[in-house]
């Protein structure tokens, strides 16, 4: 049986502003390309420059987009945001965000591609470079965006699922992680620039956890890369279970594959087949599936768009509101995305702890 959202009362159209202001970015990498400019396209937001140190890559977005400047240096980009008035798009490695800040007008709007930095570190300068220069920031935690998680939350938020307790992210694939080659030079992968995704979704739905327990990992057939596993309880008490658990080594059979997003209450539940994983890119389709205390046994709902690219318009459209509206609830703000960033910190000093030792003795 499908069911259309309307029925329940839900609506994923994402945040947007009454008036789109132009948007200029830094970076023409993949995730600009295939993310990025086919969300501001399909919104209506437009675009007016770009400037990627690669300036062959930023002249084919460009041309691909319709963009009009291709910026030869960073500081010609920043002159044509002030002129245009725009919202700044930095979509560049994490290790570079706290060098662009500092060179955006006091006052802007920007928006920053997630991590918020390679760590903690980096993450509070970036927080405190946006507040000392009054920034209206966000960070591009999109998957909460998605329109299936939007469904998700709303159903939850009206209380279709009763009090939820147990919340489960799993993730079983092979990862072309050589689509990124930067990934191979990162000390902190797996987690902080995948499961960071879940971890702030799982954080969107409950709120920030006491602690959490994580391993991370390498594989024995990926040792180029640091971690491609991880294994995460995230702790929000005794009668709740909040776990990651990512594996992007499977290479056995594509139909095998596993990419879901779960969520259990007193009285329904939610499965999510989150299909841009699974034999990617190529991809899968999604799956939203959810059965209520009500007899009627499982059922499908209809969903309008997709992660890549739909959820990227929810964090770009809800900054330019917060900036037409102070008073907006920004859920993609850089100071939510420094919470993120606290439990994301906290994997990884958990995972160093090497866990409790076994006493074997009789």
């Amino acid at each position: 049986m499908s069911i259309q959202p309307s029925e329940l009362g839900i609506d994923m159209t994402p945040p947007l502003p009454k008036t789109p202001r132009p948007i200029v970015g830094f970076g023409s990498g993949g995730i600009i390309t295939d993310a990025h400019l086919p969300a501001y396209g399909k919104a209506g937001f437009p675009h007016v420059g770009i400037y990627d140190p690669n300036q062959e890559k930023a002249e084919q977005a460009a041309k691909a987009w319709g963009i009009p400047n291709v910026c030869k240096t960073p500081e010609e980009l920043v002159e044509l945001g002030k002129a245009e008035k725009a919202v700044f798009d930095v979509a560049v490695p994490a290790s570079e965000i706290i060098n662009i800040l500092p060179q955006l007008p006091e006052g802007s709007g920007v928006l920053i591609q997630k991590p918020m930095g390679e760590s903690l570190e980096e993450a509070r300068k970036i927080l405190n470079i946006c507040r000392e220069r009054n920034l209206t920031a966000g960070v591009n935690f999109q998957l909460r965006q998605a329109p299936f998680m939007r469904a998700a939350k709303q159903m939850m938020d009206k209380g279709l699922l009763g009090e939820v307790h147990d919340v489960e992210m799993r993730v079983v694939c092979q990862t072309p992680w050589n689509l990124w080659s930067f990934l191979f030079e990162k000390e902190r992968m797996e987690v902080n620039y995948h499961s960071i995704h879940y971890i702030d979704a799982v954080r969107h739905f409950l709120g920030d956890p006491s602690s959490v327990y994580c391993k991370t990992m390498g594989h024995p057939k990926m040792t180029e890369l640091a971690q491609t596993r991880s294994a995460i309880i995230m702790d929000y008490g005794d009668m709740v279970r909040a776990n990651v658990a990512t594996n992007h080594g499977h290479d056995y059979a594509p139909d095998e594959q596993e990419c879901f997003f779960k969520l259990e209450g007193t009285k329904g539940a939610i499965k999510i087949q989150i299909g841009v994983i699974l034999n990617y890119p190529k991809g899968a389709e999604d799956q939203f599936k959810y059965a209520l205390d009500d007899g009627k046994g499982w059922r499908t709902l209809s969903i309008e768009g997709t992660w890549f690219p739909d959820a990227f318009v929810g964090p770009m459209g809800g900054l330019q509101k917060k900036m037409e509206d102070p008073a907006f609830n920004y859920e993609n703000s850089v100071e939510d995305a420094w919470r993120t960033m606290c439990v994301v910190e906290s994997c990884y000093k958990s995972s160093a702890s090497k866990g409790t030792p076994v006493d074997y003795q009789p």
